[in-house]
């Protein structure tokens, strides 16, 4: 205990990420009240929110030492834990403790990129490849319960991406080269501008990596384009699209044993079977604002994403066309205007969206795909929610918001080889949920604010498709989760030098999700999902951020995360090594859930144009899963990273060079576990790695 305290003051003194950028680049507006966000699906200032909430703004692009997965702009967000699984693009999400347990993509977090969800109406999101670090506007998260807001996908919260525009000139360009350790490489390019009525942009990127472990080589591309047509004051139009290209081989987890032979190991299963993933999607989107008065609109998005994904695991090539098609309409009025006493902003919408699964496995034969087909199927998914939102407003201390949806979910799986029986099924969850919170501001620039909301999560693609009992199929035996949290705040701005955000949270749960292994020796390398158990969740969250000169910042994140499971009796650890027995009992700490999260970074501006930064953060222990054995346990860190930038100006173009260095210190630590049921729960982080980059702006 005392090395862990040790390790938290060291950091404290060290410093804290991701502060100002270049001045060019710094975030103008009066914090909190001139910070306006869309993902509580009305605009409004940060001020009136009545939630934990966070902003990352655009000058954070400058400070991503790779701008590849979203871990690195998010390290500033409390209550949030973003694991990076095989140093590529692939990570694993939670926010306060849900999506802990998902082995692939993410769960529980409805992720919105200019306003299309990443997520299938399962709520599952299979990967962020969409997204380019280095195009973002700003990036919202609102953290608890908000399904009230966007369905069974937003359980834990919400993260709203917004990109860039063209900007205010008739045409701009940019461009970016990075590269660093185990050979990482990336070029990045985009251009747009102002045309008559329309701004546009267009982005392209490449980038390539072998990763720290074995087998953990990938590449990606990634285009993105949009256009906002504005023809008159009263409507507003914006067609996008985008095309992503993903590989990523797969080192999977090993054991404790194994990697404390060899950090760099893959599990011995992976280079044999040659295991990766796939991703290449392309979406076409439309959004858009019709204003039929000054108090009365209607905004609207309709988008059709085509994926193709394949997947080698140790014993099956899965092989997947996915359609998903969606919409989502709202009615919003507002009565009163700014100056009056009495302000109610009310919204009524619907979203609707479908998702068709062309599926199909075959056997991985040492990395060649065999001929006999185990299942082929086709799945059918939809989701219908409608919602209501009001926020009132009365004078200029006090405010009111209450969210109210109704969500329907019908998933229909078609059994198309039908040997030795036919496994056709459905699988449908419904649920009504909502969100009461109020804000009270004492001070125009300080906000108190308290709520209560209910959060469902049903079972995604990943884990009704994952049939025990046969090869193909649903798993019938699964049901919804449920949760139900209550929290209270603060944020606001200290004189003039300090902003902050406090939390503190209390949530329940019901039906949490577990995996498990069976014996069948096709299949016992398998994860499969179950409903099992409930937990009491207490936590706090910090942020804070201040400037004791104009050219030093210094910004620190802070989670404390209580999160025990309350079962009233013990419950196996269902393990396909049967000799390992482990059992979760009451007052036992959820997986992946260290006590104490902490990051900080100081920035400073040594000489114009010349910025050099530090960034630390720190972990405590977390378990591997609910049996919570101590000497399975992964161990607490603390890192250092180090980071300087010089811009200047030649003949008018921008330039920047930077370098960047992580793990400062050469720091071997584990970087993520899951419960795997087959104990190969530790995937290993890398060393100190150097980075360097160079940008060019017209």
């Amino acid at each position: 205990m005392k090395k862990n305290l040790i390790l938290f003051i060291i950091c404290f003194v060290s410093g804290a990420s991701f502060a100002q950028g270049t001045k060019g680049d710094t975030l103008v507006y009066h914090y909190p009240s001139e910070v306006i966000i869309t993902a509580p699906r009305i605009s409004m200032s940060l001020k009136e929110i009545p939630f934990s909430a966070s902003v990352v703004s655009s000058d954070v692009k400058v400070n991503l030492p790779r701008s590849i997965a979203i871990d690195e702009p998010l390290k500033l967000v409390p209550g949030m834990k973003v694991d990076n699984q095989a140093n590529g693009s692939r990570i694993h999400m939670s926010i306060r403790g849900q999506g802990i347990l998902s082995e692939r993509g993410i769960r529980g977090i409805k992720i919105l990129l200019d306003e299309i969800p990443i997520n299938d109406p399962t709520g599952f999101a299979p990967d962020v490849f969409d997204i380019d670090y280095n195009t973002i506007d700003r990036m919202e998260v609102l953290r608890g319960p908000a399904a009230s807001l966007y369905g069974g996908s937003a359980s834990g919260g919400v993260v709203n991406v917004v990109t860039q525009n063209g900007g205010n000139h008739p045409v701009f360009a940019e461009a970016s080269a990075s590269f660093g350790s185990n050979n990482f490489w990336k070029g990045f390019g985009q251009f747009g501008g102002n045309a008559l009525d329309a701004n546009y942009r267009l982005s392209f990127s490449r980038t390539g990596g072998d990763g720290f472990r074995e087998h953990t080589h990938f590449w990606g591309n990634n285009v993105y384009g949009k256009v906002t047509y504005t023809p008159t004051d009263f409507l507003q139009i914006t067609p996008l699209f985008s095309w992503t290209d993903f590989y990523h081989e797969n080192p999977e987890g090993v054991t404790l044993d194994q990697y404390r032979q060899n950090i760099r190991m893959a599990n011995p299963d992976a280079i044999p079977y040659n295991e990766f993933l796939e991703t290449s999607r392309n979406t076409l989107g439309l959004t858009g604002i019709y204003r039929l008065s000054d108090h009365n609109e209607i905004q609207f998005s309709g988008y059709a994403k085509k994926t193709l994904f394949t997947e080698a695991n140790n014993r099956t090539f899965n092989h997947r066309t996915i359609t998903t098609p969606g919409t989502s309409v709202q009615f919003i009025h507002q009565f009163g205007d700014e100056s009056a006493f009495v302000r109610n902003k009310i919204s009524i919408g619907a979203d609707a969206q479908g998702q068709r699964i062309e599926e199909h496995r075959t056997d991985n034969l040492h990395s060649i795909e065999g001929d006999t087909i185990r299942s082929k199927e086709e799945i059918a998914q939809s989701g219908l929610g409608v919602f209501v939102i009001d926020k009132v407003d009365v004078g200029k201390q006090w405010g009111l918001m209450a969210c109210f949806r109704f969500d329907d979910i019908q998933n229909k799986l078609t059994d198309q080889l039908r040997n030795p029986y036919d496994l056709s099924g459905n699988a449908d969850f419904s649920k009504t949920t909502a969100r009461v919170g109020v804000d009270y501001s004492p001070l125009p620039d300080i906000t108190l604010f308290a709520n209560w909301g209910q959060g469902f999560l049903p079972p995604a693609t990943e884990e009704l498709a994952q049939n025990p009992e046969h090869f193909g199929g649903f798993n019938t035996h699964l049901t919804y989760a449920t949760s139900e949290g209550f929290e209270i705040g603060s944020r606001g701005l200290v004189g003039s030098s300090i902003t902050y955000e406090l939390t503190a949270f209390t949530m329940t749960t019901e039906n949490d999700f577990d995996r498990y292994r069976i014996t069948d020796p096709l299949r016992n390398q398998e994860t499969f999902y179950r409903n099992v158990g409930s937990s009491k969740r207490f936590g706090l969250e910090l942020y804070g951020s201040y400037s004791p000169i104009q050219s030093v910042r210094i910004q620190i994140a802070y989670t404390y995360a209580n999160y025990k499971y309350t079962n009233a009796i013990p419950l196996r650890v269902m393990m396909d090594d049967t000799t390992n027995v482990k059992y979760i009992h009451d007052g036992n700490q959820l997986p992946n859930s260290p006590q104490h999260q902490f990051y900080a970074d100081v920035e400073c501006e040594l000489l114009p144009g010349l910025m050099a930064g530090v960034s630390a953060e720190a972990l405590t222990k977390w378990y591997i899963d609910g049996a919570n054995i101590e000497s399975e346990a992964a161990n607490a860190y603390a890192l250092l990273h180090a980071r300087i930038r010089y811009s200047f100006n030649i003949g008018g173009l921008q330039s920047e060079l930077s370098m960047f260095v992580r793990n400062l210190t050469d720091k071997e630590f584990i970087a993520f576990t899951e419960p795997d049921p087959g104990g190969n729960a530790y995937q290993a982080a890398a060393k100190r790695e150097i980075f360097a980059s160079m940008r060019f702006r017209l």
